[in-house]
Order: C-alpha cells, then structure tokens, then sequence
C-alpha cells in the first residue's frame, strides 16, 4: 500500500482536528485507540519533517559561509 503524501500543514491541522475531537467529545474506546495511533504517526512524520529541514537550513547555511 502506498504511503499517502501530506503537507506540514495538513497534518498538523489533522493532528489539530484531533485533539479538538478528543476533548469535546466522548469517543468509544475504539475510536479513541484510533485516533491515538493516528495522532502518534502525524507526530513521528512532522518531527521528521522538521528535522530534515532544519538539517537542509543548516547545510545551505554552512555552504554560504564556506563561500563567504
């Protein structure tokens, strides 16, 4: 199965619909479990994003300093 492509920000919207679901209302054990490992996965991929990104900054960075 192929991993679905998303945005920054459409998973920190999705993580955001979430949250919200889970403290207004009152999800059966079911969904909240669901909700959870899908929360846990948005996560895992928008710190991965934020590190790859801070690692690309940081290289141009150092790139334009070495030709400075």
């Amino acid at each position: 199965m192929a991993k679905k492509e998303f945005s920054y920000t459409e998973a920190l919207k999705e993580l955001e619909e979430i949250l919200s679901e889970i403290e207004n209302d009152e999800p059966d054990l079911d969904m909240l479990s669901a909700k959870v490992k899908r929360a846990t996965f948005l996560i895992k991929e928008c710190k991965t994003r934020l590190r790859k990104t801070s690692e690309e900054i940081d290289s141009i960075l150092g790139d334009w300093e070495k030709n400075d």
